[in-house]
């Protein structure tokens, strides 16, 4: 009576086993964990957690670009090129700090807790590229000035160096959406138009401080 017991049993995990292969494509998932719930639950979990993190720091690097350029465009024709370096990085820092705390604190903070140290930690790691997003135009700044440009051309190469990323960055957030063609193009060219329009926003600057 065990015996037969055991194999409907078998039976009976069989054919659980074959619906999550089903549901996998045919790739077998491990078993369940101690809490019940089946692996193919945490791998689409993980999965999706990997885009989203992927989806932030894309965000992210869009936006550090644009605030990059930002700062370049009103402080480029005023401040010296070592205030200028100092005013993006602790402009951006700060802008990193207040949106990750007004994260937490809007979505991972309730029921009297505050978030976890991996989940502060995590979100600060995914929005880190608001932050490194001016590394890039930051060095092309210095290298400019070193070469024996003014402090102002200084700030126009950086802001073309922004121009560039912003390209590159509009590209690649099509690519990942899946975009094609004339949409790809699109999104593309409007994350461009955005890095001419703190081009233009510099130059109109120094001709009225002038």
């Amino acid at each position: 009576m065990s015996l037969r017991i055991l194999r409907r049993r078998r039976v009976a995990e069989n054919a659980a086993f074959g619906t999550v292969k089903q549901a996998t494509g045919g790739h077998e998932e491990a078993p369940p964990g101690n809490d019940g719930k089946p692996a193919l639950v945490y791998s689409v979990d993980r999965t999706d957690q990997t885009s989203r993190d992927r989806g932030r720091r894309r965000a992210a690097g869009i936006y550090g670009t644009i605030v990059t350029a930002a700062v370049i465009a009103a402080g480029g024709s005023q401040l010296t090129t070592a205030a200028l370096e100092v005013t993006v990085l602790v402009t951006l820092i700060v802008y990193w700090l207040a949106e990750q705390y007004a994260e937490l604190l809007g979505e991972h903070t309730h029921a009297g807790q505050l978030p976890r140290p991996q989940q502060v930690t995590s979100s600060l790691a995914a929005a880190w590229p608001m932050v490194s997003a001016s590394f890039i135009p930051l060095l092309s700044l210095l290298v400019a000035r070193l070469a024996g440009a003014s402090a102002s051309n200084a700030a126009l190469v950086a802001l073309g160096v922004t121009v560039v990323l912003l390209i590159v960055h509009g590209h690649s957030a099509a690519r990942a959406a899946g975009l094609t063609g004339v949409r790809m193009l699109l999104v593309t060219a409007t994350a461009g138009l955005l890095g001419v329009t703190m081009v233009v926003l510099k130059t109109v600057l120094q001709h009225v401080h002038h």
